[in-house]
């Protein structure tokens, strides 16, 4: 379903700051809603520590960039001559790390003061939240969500019936924040709190690290505890920034070679892309149309007739497309084009292991781990890939199991817990196999009913189910997942670092890769 809240009181309030990270595909990539937090509250004003010298806000280049970025025959192309182009949009994919830090900072904060009052009280941080958020947030009525969507029909877009759900949600979301900011006040305000820094700035070296930006009750904060937290969201952003720099160098490259081509065959460039494209562009047929209509009609708004026009239009532009992309891969390979510039490396992530469904050998050389949502399609596409790799490396790969039930997968957290409770009974995988079967299915009297099927004491789940005994479990998952910047489903790591390419192929390459940096290869 499709969401209204523009902004998870989870990313404002108490959550690592790198859930902000903007998703790169998968499901969708809100996890399941836990109880809120302690918002930041104001703080007096701090010392001023010192911003490090020559360095860009943000912090989050990574290696120098080479001076030039790419060569094409006597040309170069310069890092200024790339960057000039995009400035304004890397300034703004790179302000999502200037504030993250400000608001790790005082996450941090609140999470020491909040694991202090929940330690004095003799209850679980869940159920202190439960006690002075959740509980002393009233919902809202129907009449408060008729009133928000009347003033903000135009905006929302749909009827009052379809968002229902998500006004109630939104609504309450924001009531819990008010609740928690105003417990993270008096939480502050009756500890020993004092914060050392009016901005939040990153290392300039590896002594910096060490600065102090807060103490809590006698606790440091440092600069490498908030280093550390964002290290999934500054890798998103490098990632982000390489990807616009890769597509302006790219169309750089291929202006070059144009001119470069146009020159020896003394024609001008349009001339030349009249002789490669245009002259080579063949009509668009009937046939054509109606098989690219069959074969996308889910996706398609409207009869054949009515699109047909639109659709000949963007086959059209397709086929223009691939005639360019062709004469650039030809004028490339012919000039021989040297790149310098390189993918940001991904981070490796220390991800616990312990009590979790796991397959292979426990001193296997490498580890796959697999954050995973039971109400997730692609999850359900992805995990007999990993089984069969399992299966295929055998004692060189061990594959363990996090859950990370998404929140608009409404049955996915109650999923998760009843895999551990089949788990309990040593038959998770014939269990998660069935979830994964029937995703449509996964209600609790369905939950049940597959424990039958698989050879369960029905007696010791059921009350392990409706106990809800694995919860906690559960969102020690979700946070571990937080941690290391998961958001989306299935996110695979391997060895601690995460793969983008979930196929059984780019899989296969990251184990491989992995097991040759063991010297196992």
């Amino acid at each position: 379903m499709r969401r209204i809240v523009t902004l998870t009181f989870a990313a404002l309030i108490f959550v690592p700051a790198s859930l902000a990270q903007s998703p790169r595909g998968g499901s969708a990539t809100r996890p399941a809603p836990q109880p809120p937090a302690p918002a930041r509250p104001a703080t007096n004003s701090p010392p001023v520590i010192a911003a490090p010298a020559k360095l860009d806000p943000c912090g989050c280049e990574g290696e120098p960039l080479p001076e030039v970025l790419a060569v094409v025959g006597a040309t170069k192309i310069g890092r200024a001559e790339v960057d000039d182009a995009l400035r304004s949009q890397i300034d703004a994919i790179q302000k999502q790390v200037i504030g993250a830090r400000r608001m790790e900072l005082d996450l941090q904060v609140n999470s020491i003061l909040l694991e202090a009052e929940a330690k004095k009280r003799g209850v679980t941080t869940m159920t202190l939240l439960d006690q002075e958020i959740v509980a002393k947030t009233p919902l809202p009525s129907e009449s408060e969500m008729l009133v928000f969507y009347n003033e903000n029909k135009a905006r929302i877009g749909a009827d009052y019936a379809k968002v229902k759900d998500d006004l109630a949600e939104y609504l309450r979301t924001e009531r819990q924040q008010d609740t928690a900011a105003k417990f993270a006040q008096q939480l502050r305000a009756a500890s020993a709190v004092t914060v050392n820094a009016a901005e939040v700035t990153p290392p300039a070296t590896a002594a910096e690290r060490a600065r102090v930006f807060a103490t809590v009750n006698g606790r440091q904060i440092t600069s490498a505890m908030i280093e550390d937290s964002l290290r999934p969201l500054v890798h998103s952003v490098q990632q982000q920034v390489f990807n616009l720099r890769k597509g302006q160098l790219d169309l750089r490259i291929n202006d070059v070679l144009l001119e470069q081509e146009s020159r020896k065959r003394q024609i001008t460039t349009r001339a030349l892309l009249d002789a490669e494209v245009n002259a080579k562009k063949t009509a668009v047929t009937d046939a054509e149309v109606l098989a690219f209509y069959n074969g996308n009609k889910e996706r398609i708004n409207g009869t054949f007739e009515q699109v047909k026009p639109q659709l000949v239009e963007y086959l059209a532009e397709q086929q223009s497309r691939k005639l360019q992309a062709a004469l650039a891969d030809r004028l490339r390979a012919a000039a021989g084009v040297q790149v310098f510039l390189r993918e940001p490396v991904a981070p490796v992530y220390e991800i616990a292991t312990d009590d979790q469904p796991a397959k292979g050998a426990a001193t296997a050389p490498v580890t796959i781990i697999e954050f995973t949502d039971f109400q997730c399609p692609s999850c359900a596409l992805a995990h007999p890939v990993l089984e069969r790799l399992v299966a295929e490396y055998a004692d060189r790969v061990r594959f363990v199991v996090r859950d990370y039930p998404l929140a608009q997968h409404t049955n996915a957290f109650k999923a998760a817990e009843a895999a551990e409770a089949a788990r309990a009974q040593g038959k998770y995988w014939e269990y998660a196999a069935l979830l994964f079967s029937n995703q449509s299915a996964l209600e609790v009297p369905q939950l049940k009913e597959y424990a039958t099927r698989v050879g369960l004491d029905r007696q010791k789940f059921d009350a392990m189910l409706d106990s809800n005994q694995f919860a906690d479990k559960v969102r020690r998952d979700l946070n571990d997942g937080l941690r290391v910047g998961v958001n989306s489903t299935p996110s695979v790591f391997v060895n601690g670092r995460r793969v983008s390419n979930v196929s059984y192929d780019g899989l296969k390459a990251s184990i491989d890769a992995a097991l040759k940096a063991k010297g196992r290869g």
